[in-house]
Formats: structure tokens, C-alpha cells, sequence
């Protein structure tokens, strides 16, 4: 594949391209600060662009076969990262004719298929605590199902800094109860997989340590 990864320097797009490079996949970074990216190959190409960017956004995407939005932030304040991401990737894509889109969102804003407690305790505490960042994505989320894309929602929950399992459980009809994180390594695997297969489209996929 031909990809391009909006957050190739975040924990979660930094494995993306990590493995999509081993893979044997042609890749695109959407960077702003080139220094933080730390994977290198022959089939690597850097864009230092931001997200206000549409011309060179537009040119990132242009010719590729999927879109990959892993932006995201790590702490508590408000914030619209991932919004301008996926409002970013809509444009860029509408005006390169390009198609497919798979977004990281998180499944701790949602509670369909969640067990009682986690429903009814659990996240109300982290619905507060972690309200921005979850708004912030439940509003990129509208944007791209508002779209004409091929798009793909990908839920994680809590992410870790362990090492690729490749073990993962998904569902397309609430979150996976029972697990309540996956390494970043782990989803990088997922969207990868994700990005090859059109039974996906239209899909939001919950995923979690298998």
C-alpha cells in the first residue's frame, strides 16, 4: 500500500509507520517537528505541514491509498487536535480524490457493550477527568461519518507502551468488555489491517487487548 500518516510522530502513528515500512508499504509523515521521528527507509517520505496546511496536506495524500489520522493528545486540557485532524484529512482528501480514511478515536467516550459497572461507574469518573479529550474526539468522529469517504473508526482504550502481541479483539457493535487496554504497537497493528479491508468501511471497530 501507499499510505499516509497524519501524527507519525505520536505513540500510536510512530508505530504505524514503524511497521508499515516493514511491512513493505510506501509511507507519508505528516509531521511539524521532523526531529521526532525516528523511523528511516527508501520508502519513506516527510512532510513537514500542519493541519491549516491544505495545499500541502493535499499533495501528502495525493495518489495514496488510505489516510491514517493517529493524532492525539496526552493531556487534560481542551483541545481540538484531533478535530483539526480529521476536518485536516476530510479536505485533503476530498481534494486529492482519495478515499479511504481510518481515524484513532478511543472507546472511553462510549459505553455501548460495556459491562454495568464500567457503564454506570467507571466511565462517568473518567467522563469527567478526561472530558476534553473526549469531546475532542467525539467531534472528529461526526466529522468523518459526515463525510463522503470510505472511513473507518478505530476505538482503542487505555494505551500502553508494551511491546506488538498481534493478539487483539475487535467489535463493530460496541466496545470489548472485559479489556480495557491495548498496547500503542498493538492498534498500529489493527489499522494496518484495518486499512486492507473493505468489510470496514462504514465500521466503527472497538478494540482491546485479546
Amino acid at each position: 500500500m501507499k499510505l499516509t500518516v497524519f501524527g507519525a510522530t505520536g505513540g500510536v502513528g510512530s508505530e504505524v509507520v514503524k511497521q508499515a515500512l516493514a511491512a513493505g508499504h510506501h509511507v507519508t509523515a505528516v509531521v511539524r517537528d521532523p526531529s521526532r521521528l525516528t523511523a528511516e527507509g527508501d520508502r519513506l517520505d516527510v512532510v513537514v505541514a500542519g493541519l491549516s496546511e491544505h495545499g500541502a496536506l493535499t499533495e501528502a495524500v495525493s495518489g495514496r491509498d488510505v489516510v491514517i489520522s493517529a493524532l492525539g493528545t496526552r493531556d487534560r486540557n481542551p483541545t481540538t487536535v484531533v478535530t483539526d485532524g480529521a476536518h485536516a484529512a476530510v479536505a485533503a482528501l476530498g481534494s486529492a480524490g482519495v478515499g479511504r480514511l481510518l481515524l484513532v478515536s478511543a472507546s472511553g467516550p462510549f459505553v455501548d457493550g460495556d459491562a454495568f459497572f464500567t457503564r454506570n461507574v467507571v466511565k462517568p469518573i473518567l467522563g469527567r477527568v478526561l472530558r476534553h479529550g473526549f469531546a475532542d474526539m467525539i467531534a472528529a468522529e461526526r466529522i468523518v461519518r459526515a463525510s463522503d469517504l470510505d472511513w473507518t473508526i478505530v476505538r482503542p482504550p487505555r494505551l500502553l507502551n508494551g511491546s506488538h502481541t498481534g493478539v487483539i479483539t475487535a467489535r463493530t457493535d460496541g466496545n470489548v468488555r472485559g479489556s480495557y487496554s491495548i498496547n500503542r504497537a498493538d492498534v498500529a497493528d489493527y489499522l494496518l489491517r484495518a486499512a486492507a479491508d473493505d468489510s470496514l468501511i462504514h465500521q466503527t471497530v472497538s478494540i482491546a487487548r485479546g
